[in-house]
């Protein structure tokens, strides 16, 4: 079923598959912080990617508190959605990549409407994300899913109520 996905946390069982799809089919810039490595999926980046990653085990309430999900397409891993706590109680920012492969099918919108419910579980309230008006497929996985958005400068801010019912 096109568009069907299933999150998973991110942790030592799928770090691997994760960081494999990362570097076959995204940037590095597009998929973690930048840092003092090599150009392109240097052994130093990999390394810095599943410390990253590692650095959020600890979910909302550990030390970054930040929640990583492998998304899942027909039991393959595909690309990672996030959520981490704001300082505004009941909030959560969002993130996400896909890797080329997945993108264009309805995985990204499938994907934050799990995260959506994940956010809900938690007993939150609020999830935002911020993106640039030309990131069009953002904007439009956004806007499907009930996104209020407003554009400021070279940042677009998105903001979706747990509370109104998701389309």
């Amino acid at each position: 079923m096109a568009g069907a996905v299933r999150l998973e946390p991110v942790d030592e069982r799928n770090l691997e598959p994760l960081l494999s799809v990362a570097a076959a089919e995204a940037d590095p810039e597009d998929v973690m912080p930048p840092v003092a490595a090599p150009a392109g999926w240097s052994l130093a980046r990999r390394d810095a990617f599943r410390e990253f990653h590692r650095a959020s085990f600890g979910g909302l309430d550990g030390p970054t508190r930040t929640r990583m999900y492998a998304i899942l397409a027909a039991g393959e891993v595909v690309g990672m959605v996030r959520m981490a706590r704001r300082d505004e109680p009941g909030t959560v920012e969002t993130g996400m990549w896909l890797g080329r492969s997945a993108r264009g099918q309805g995985l990204g919108a499938a994907a934050l409407r799990e995260l959506l419910h994940a956010a809900a579980a938690a007993g939150m309230h609020t999830v935002v994300a911020e993106t640039t008006p030309d990131n069009v497929h953002a904007l439009a996985v956004l806007r499907k899913l009930g996104a209020k958005l407003r554009e400021d400068g070279d940042r677009v801010h998105a903001e979706i109520s747990l509370d109104t019912p998701q389309p």
